[in-house]
């Protein structure tokens, strides 16, 4: 069996991988403009207006799970040790 302290390790290092990737996700969303909105356009048939709305669903999915699948149980293993 694995110790508290190494399961907190693990859901210390998820949030930061999640972080890392969901800032380079809106980097490219923000910085790349016409490039991945020409791109994602032309792949699913999707007007701008779509796309943005797509995008924020996207980004806000991608956050409520990176609150529930690692920092709500990061925080709870700090609280119970």
């Amino acid at each position: 069996m694995e110790s508290i302290e190494t399961i907190r390790a693990f859901f210390g290092w998820s949030i930061i991988v999640h972080a890392v990737v969901i800032t380079i996700v809106f980097g490219a969303i923000t910085l790349g403009g016409e490039l991945v909105r020409g791109m994602h356009g032309r792949m699913f048939g999707l007007d701008d207006e779509d796309l943005s709305r797509t995008y924020f669903q996207f980004l806000a999915l991608y956050k409520l799970g990176i609150w529930m699948f690692a920092i709500v149980p990061w925080a709870a293993l700090h609280l119970i040790a």
